[in-house]
């Protein structure tokens, strides 16, 4: 399970994330900074469930799901100026990878 690289990546994601949503005015840190923050560890979570799984199909189905929040979260976050476009872009191809990660996953247990 540690292997993989999607709990590398995902690693890397948060240790990214979470320092940069704390930053967020106060305003935003009780609502969007928590739910960005609440929906990244979700994910992770789903995977480790997923790792220690037999048939791990339904859990990665909620993975996928978690990280389609987390990418409109993050548009949110852009599109109110929470994160600059480097910082945007940044964590788009983090989140890119780890969805083709996930997607290679989901097609390996699926058949």
């Amino acid at each position: 399970m540690k292997e993989s690289p999607i709990f590398a990546r995902t690693y890397d994601l948060l240790r990214w994330l979470l320092p940069v949503t704390v930053k967020f005015p106060r305003q935003q840190r009780f609502v969007l900074a928590e739910a960005v923050q609440r929906t990244a560890l979700d994910f992770q979570e789903r995977l480790i469930e997923a790792g220690l799984t037999q048939n791990p199909i339904s859990i990665l189905q909620q993975a996928d799901v978690s990280l389609m929040k987390l990418r409109f979260y993050l548009r949110l976050c852009r599109d109110l100026e929470l994160l600059s476009l480097g910082q945007y872009e940044h964590v788009s191809r983090m989140i890119g990878e780890i969805g083709k990660l996930l997607g290679g996953w989901i097609k390996k247990v699926s058949g």
